[in-house]
């Protein structure tokens, strides 16, 4: 399956906002992060990190089919990918794996990555982990039901 990125652009907006609404809300409803949880974001939230002068979205193509994005952005050479998203369906197959390494030789200026996972999704923690990050010892109760947990990579 060939993974590919294309920069969003407003226009992205809804069909962005509506798959991350997807993505999401199967952990929405296990974990009941109401405050947190993306699902719950607006579009508007994601029309701004389209935008964002330090940072934006990419759309993420299996196959040249929309399939997840992803928003990185950074503060010198430190960079954080925050929110990324594969829609259900398209789970399980490499894609989400094979998308942040094309980010990552995207930008071969950065000196590190980082971005925040629900350290009870343990696929989630694997994947990161097999990819060469590590859990940076921060994380952030946000509710009796899920934690944050905070990974880096050091180029």
């Amino acid at each position: 399956m060939g993974v590919s990125l294309a920069k969003a652009t407003e226009s992205d907006a809804r069909s962005i906002f509506e798959m991350q609404v997807k993505a999401f809300t199967p952990l929405l409803e296990k974990y009941e992060d109401y405050e947190t949880n993306p699902a719950n974001e607006t579009i508007d939230r994601v029309i701004k990190r389209i935008n964002r002068s330090n940072g934006c979205f990419y759309k993420i193509l299996a196959d040249n089919k929309l399939v997840g994005a992803m928003c990185v952005f950074w503060k010198d050479r430190q960079f954080w990918i925050s929110p990324m998203f594969i829609l259900p369906a398209y789970q399980g197959r490499g894609i989400a794996q094979k998308a942040i390494i094309l980010l990552e030789e995207m930008f071969p200026q950065a000196t590190s990555w980082e971005l925040p996972t629900i350290m009870e999704e343990r696929g989630n923690c694997y994947l990161y982990e097999k990819m060469g990050y590590n859990q940076t010892g921060t994380s952030k109760k946000i509710n009796n039901n899920t934690t944050l947990i905070f990974y880096r990579k050091v180029c």
